[in-house]
């Protein structure tokens, strides 16, 4: 799933131009990384920066998975007037990503995307942001409780929970 080890003999630049292609021809590209003894498996959005958005990141998660549910975020994300906020709940079925199971979602703020999302943070500098979906394991236990079920390397949360404040000053 390396772009590089898939590819024999290509170069940085060529992964930079197969990465242009994607963005220009569906608005971002996904990069995922797979787990090593150090950390959990990780995947993020490339190209939501150029929309003013922040990218998205999920860990935990295997790269099929990852891709469809950071696909279908960023999609709905780029075509919608309503925005992801740190602190945000809600809902994801199988039927929103097949062919995923449901999921329970917590958007988590990343201070420091340049540490988690290289190839990003490499292209648009200082300009990214990102934005966590942390998910609820299938007993809907979260990464921050105690039995959470985050399979191999856990689900490392990379930015601290925030409480959504509302329009109207509620929590």
């Amino acid at each position: 799933m390396c772009f590089l080890c898939d590819n024999p003999g290509a170069t940085p630049a060529d992964y930079d131009r197969y990465l242009d292609d994607l963005i220009v021809r569906f608005g971002w590209a996904i990069t995922a990384v797979a787990p090593d003894r150090a950390r959990a498996p990780f995947a993020y959005t490339i190209g939501l920066t150029r929309f003013d958005l922040p990218e998205l990141v999920v860990t935990g998660l295997r790269a099929d998975r990852a891709s469809v549910l950071l696909n279908q975020l960023a999609h709905h994300c780029h075509h919608s007037e309503v925005k992801l906020l740190p602190g945000e709940q809600f809902e994801l079925t199988g039927r929103e990503c097949p062919p995923m199971p449901a999921y329970s979602i917590e958007v988590a703020a990343v201070p420091r995307p340049d540490a988690h999302l290289f190839d990003a943070a490499r292209r648009y500098g200082p300009r990214v942001r990102a934005l966590q979906l942390v998910w609820a394991d299938d007993r809907g236990r979260w990464p921050w409780e105690r039995g959470h079920r985050g399979g191999r390397g856990g689900q490392p949360v990379l930015g601290p929970r925030a409480t959504l404040h509302r329009a109207d000053g509620s929590a």
